[in-house]
């Protein structure tokens, strides 16, 4: 009778041993899948900021840099007008030739619908324009970013601080 019960206890040991390793397996390869998918996320994130910026940082005429800026102004928080885009083409036909007024046009509505502030983009996009643009220039710039983002009546929520940091970051006064 001692020796089977010895065999019982050995065998329940065994299974609970055998339950218990499992178990804290189980809770490892959960460990492991939790840090996997946060470090996946973390990843994700980061090259999503990069695809993002790389579409602005990408340009290099002031152009399509103007396009870009103007456009992202006047979505910023509603979506685009008839109105607003044909103002956008109105005034960048006036700096430009009309097969590049609308190639810019057509790369500055891929590259602002992929950034969701208007802010990163006048962050990104005004040391080149203040970098090429004379004074006159830069003022005409503004004038243009105004007229696009009321064209259509209703006025943009955030449209005088974005102004008033376009005229801060092209180097304009700013009263």
């Amino acid at each position: 009778m001692p020796v089977t019960f010895i065999v019982i206890v050995l065998l329940v040991a065994g299974v609970l041993w055998w339950y218990r390793r499992k178990m804290i397996k189980e809770a490892a390869d959960d460990v492991a899948d939790v840090l996997g998918r946060v470090r996946g996320s973390v990843r994700r994130e980061r090259l999503e900021g990069k695809d993002e910026m790389s579409a602005l940082t990408a340009i290099d005429d002031p152009v399509v840099a103007a396009a870009t800026l103007i456009l992202a102004i006047a979505t910023d928080g509603p979506r685009m007008t008839r109105e607003r885009e044909q103002a956008l083409r109105e005034v960048i036909a006036g700096v430009a030739a009309q097969s590049r007024a609308d190639d810019a046009i057509d790369y500055a509505k891929w590259a602002a619908g992929r950034v969701d502030d208007a802010g990163v983009v006048i962050d990104t996009l005004t040391p080149l324009l203040r970098e090429r643009l004379d004074e006159a220039e830069k003022s005409d710039l503004i004038t243009m970013a105004r007229r696009v983002a009321t064209a259509g009546g209703q006025p943009l929520p955030m449209l005088e601080t974005r102004m008033h940091k376009l005229r801060q970051k092209l180097g304009v006064v700013v009263h």
